[in-house]
């Protein structure tokens, strides 16, 4: 009786994972040019261009504007100051040794002192430290972004060698470069 009930669910869960492998839910696909609908997931329609989707370059190119470095900035703040507390603990613990056997049986008892140390962080009054409020940025401002004529004044965060790179070349060069964030 026990097989039979191991064997339907065996094929039961064998059914349920042919039907879930082989169900929809994945992207939707045009199956005739075998490309990407472009289906928005937040709106569930489709462009229907069946153009297959160009990944995004990471890549930024315009016209040098401007560059910036901002300092870190940062304030002074208190936080717990936190010492290691140790403590030292003795316990006596019994020892005992048996010898011999049946009638001639001799125990012998004797004790020891263990020590045993246990240590933690307890709090100590406080201490400041700097805390950095905002991290030191290197900054580059372009026109004609992305060959866009429109699109003017647009600040990037880039890495310290893209800036300098920014920075000896002459107003309105060409740029081109991968952000670590936008604004500045």
């Amino acid at each position: 009786m026990f097989s039979k009930r191991l064997l339907v669910a065996a094929m039961t869960a064998v059914l349920i994972a042919g039907l879930g492998a082989c169900g929809g839910g994945g992207d939707a696909r045009d199956t005739a040019t075998d490309r990407t609908a472009d289906v928005d997931p937040g709106s569930g329609s489709a462009s229907g261009k069946g153009e297959p989707a160009a990944p995004k370059d990471p890549a930024t190119h315009g016209l040098r504007d401007e560059v910036r470095h901002r300092p870190a900035k940062t304030t002074r703040a208190t936080r717990p100051h936190m010492v290691k507390k140790c403590a030292t603990t003795t316990r006596r613990v019994k020892h005992t040794s048996s010898s011999g056997s049946k009638g001639k049986r001799h125990t012998r008892t004797w004790y020891a002192t263990e020590k045993s140390r246990h240590c933690e962080k307890v709090r100590s009054g406080t201490e400041t430290y700097k805390r950095v409020v905002r991290p030191e940025q290197w900054c580059v401002r372009l026109d004609d972004v992305d060959g866009d004529t429109a699109r003017d004044d647009t600040w990037f965060q880039v890495s310290r060698a893209t800036y300098d790179e920014a920075l000896a070349a002459d107003e309105h060069a060409r740029l081109e470069f991968t952000p670590t964030g936008n604004g500045c």
